[in-house]
């Protein structure tokens, strides 16, 4: 197990069938991604659920869908994680109804959750101890010695800030604890902004509100993204660095996309995963496949 390198894709959700045909392809042509990548976790949150952060997800997911997604994605052993990070959680938010049904649902001893607040953790962790707890990078741990107390706390495991991704000297520091330890490869926001604490109380915000509407006001703002802009950022980690950072012994590394256009995610997916050569194949196979999903649906509509 140790030889593999996990991969941790964003919105289980909204990208639930992109998730989950790669995974299939994944264990049907393995010859066709590289050597020992797995997914490790579909990260995200179910629309309208309060305790998310990072990204504000509005709208409604019945009962059957959160039990169907789930089930999906546990089937193949793959744990669904939910990003609990919202920072302007209080006590009078931890009884909500839609929340809590969540994690009974998803309360079988596979599943995973970031968190960011200590009233939300310690509920979390006395009402459901069998989920997996990681640090988010919401945190925005920056200082090392906050970041190796961190780790020495009972995390499963903890999302690097991404500002650190090429500091050698601390990424030297974490072999120790590597396994342990969550890289960011591809964010598309810039390094060091001042206002990325206060961007995320702004959707925290938004998600308690359920208002939308309303852009952040961002001196870096995109209205356009791509995966060529993630590939420009001072924090991107290239394919062809990824060799020094698995010798150091990082084994999970983490995707960007809640919020973002499909195509860019599926471009980072086709980037990292799928071998030299074969991009072309896998690309056709999950367009195929995503196709007949959606036919499907359609069909299902019409009765």
């Amino acid at each position: 197990m140790k030889d593999y390198i996990y991969w941790h894709l964003p919105g289980f959700s909204v990208f639930r069938d992109l998730n989950y045909t790669v995974i299939e392809l994944m264990r049907e042509f393995p010859n066709s991604f590289n050597e020992n990548y797995r997914v490790g976790s579909v990260y995200g949150t179910f629309p309208g659920a309060i305790w998310n952060g990072g990204r504000t997800v509005l709208g409604f997911c019945p009962k059957n869908e959160i039990e169907r997604t789930i089930k999906m994605f546990n089937s193949k052993h793959v744990p669904v994680r939910f990003t609990w990070t919202n920072p302007l959680i209080e006590e009078k938010h931890l009884n909500d109804t839609f929340c809590n049904l969540i994690m009974r649902l998803a309360d079988n001893g596979e599943n995973q959750v970031l968190v960011n607040t200590e009233v939300l953790e310690n509920y979390l962790r006395k009402e459901y101890p069998g989920f997996k707890f990681i640090s988010s990078t919401t945190k925005r741990i920056t200082d090392p010695e906050k970041l190796h107390a961190e780790l020495e706390k009972d995390y499963f495991m903890v999302v690097l800030d991404y500002d650190m991704n090429h500091n050698k000297e601390i990424l030297e520091s974490l072999r120790p604890v590597a396994d342990r330890v969550e890289i960011l490869c591809d964010e598309i926001c810039f390094p060091e902004c001042p206002k990325r604490l206060e961007h995320y109380r702004d959707e925290a915000l938004k998600q308690l509100e359920f208002e939308i509407s309303r852009p952040f006001n961002c001196p870096n703002r995109q209205e356009k993204k791509s995966f060529e802009d993630c590939k420009n950022k001072p924090a991107f980690i290239s394919k062809e660095e990824m060799k020094d950072y698995i010798d150091m012994g990082f084994r999970n590394f983490k995707l960007v996309g809640r919020g973002l256009p499909q195509e860019l995610v599926l471009d980072s997916y086709m980037y990292y995963l799928v071998k030299d050569g074969e991009e072309d194949f896998i690309r056709n196979q999950i367009n195929k496949r995503l196709a007949e999903i959606n036919a499907k649906k359609m069909a299902a509509r019409k009765r």
